[in-house]
């Protein structure tokens, strides 16, 4: 009835594509190939519907359930973890009796959260701890494995600071990686100051810290640096005015040290690039408030 060694199987195939990969999954090529369990190839996955459960299961409960990388339900966040929506329509059509179902055997699942199109990232093992079919909504929460090394066991995790911070790395985590393939694309694949291509070495930099009020991770709060741009802004050593204008530090234009710096000092009182779109382009006040920070820290 709860499917546990299809389950450990599962997880088992999902953290090495998960090294491989380096914690985003692409669909094509790995998730799509699925897993083995006892000669058949199951899938880990519904590309079309978010409650998934296998023909492979005996049990009546979901394997996984996926956010879509902009999701059309109202998926929301708190400290103790992720409410889920119901599939629209019934409370008792197969998807949510799925569902529920996880939650009244207590069975751990994986939550699948698109951070772009057609990559992943599998939270494993997580459990629903709560229900609340009025509201269409279920209370998702991040597990652990424990145990034996060879064979670990997924187990719900009771104590309530623990929960809070395991679901808050989990949560910070997939922010940083949807954020990222928010701004970027917004931005033309190119660093906002240099216009550097390389997608690898691009960054998505807050305006405001993410811990900070008014730091949620919006488009409008980003900007897309490559990684030698990225660590100067948030060191206070370049910065960018309301006006989008690159301001590069008193201290490092007094400075004379080699042709590197030669060429970041180079983009002073340059205008950077925008996003095409004007709804995804640096919120203005929000620069400001950075860019008051860049003043009285840049010397």
């Amino acid at each position: 009835m709860r499917d546990e060694a299809l389950r450990i199987a599962c997880f088992g195939r999902l953290a090495v594509l998960t090294a491989e990969h380096d914690g985003e999954i692409p669909y094509r090529g790995a998730l799509e190939l699925g897993f083995s369990f006892r000669g058949e190839r199951v899938p880990f996955l519904s590309p079309q519907k978010g409650i998934f459960r296998a023909r492979a299961q005996s049990g009546p409960a979901a394997l996984s359930i996926t956010t879509s990388f902009r999701s059309p339900y109202d998926d929301a966040e708190t400290e103790e973890g992720v409410l889920y929506a119901y599939r629209s329509g019934s409370v008792d059509q197969p998807d949510n009796r799925a569902l529920r179902e996880a939650y009244r055997l207590a069975v751990p699942l994986v939550y699948f959260v698109a951070t772009r199109p057609g990559w992943y990232e599998p939270v494993f093992p997580t459990f629903i701890r709560a229900d609340d079919p009025a509201a269409g909504f279920v209370l998702v929460e991040k597990g652990a494995m424990r145990g034996d090394f060879d064979e670990p066991e997924p187990v719900a995790i009771d104590d309530p600071l623990e929960r809070r911070y395991v679901n808050r790395e989990v949560r910070v985590r997939v922010h940083q990686r949807r954020f990222r393939w928010r701004v970027i694309p917004a931005y033309r694949n190119q660093c906002a100051i240099c216009r550097l291509k390389e997608v690898t070495l691009l960054d998505a930099a807050h305006i405001v810290g993410d811990l900070e009020e008014h730091g949620e991770p919006a488009v409008t709060n980003g900007l897309s640096l490559c990684s030698i741009h990225h660590r100067a802004f948030d060191h206070d050593l370049v910065g960018v005015s309301p006006d989008y204008d690159v301001q590069v530090s008193r201290r490092l234009l007094e400075e004379d040290d080699g042709p590197m710096l030669e060429l970041l000092k180079g983009f002073h009182h340059q205008p950077i690039a925008v996003p095409r779109s004007a709804a995804h382009r640096p919120d203005r006040d929000r620069l400001a408030e950075r860019y008051d920070r860049f003043l009285a820290r840049s010397g």
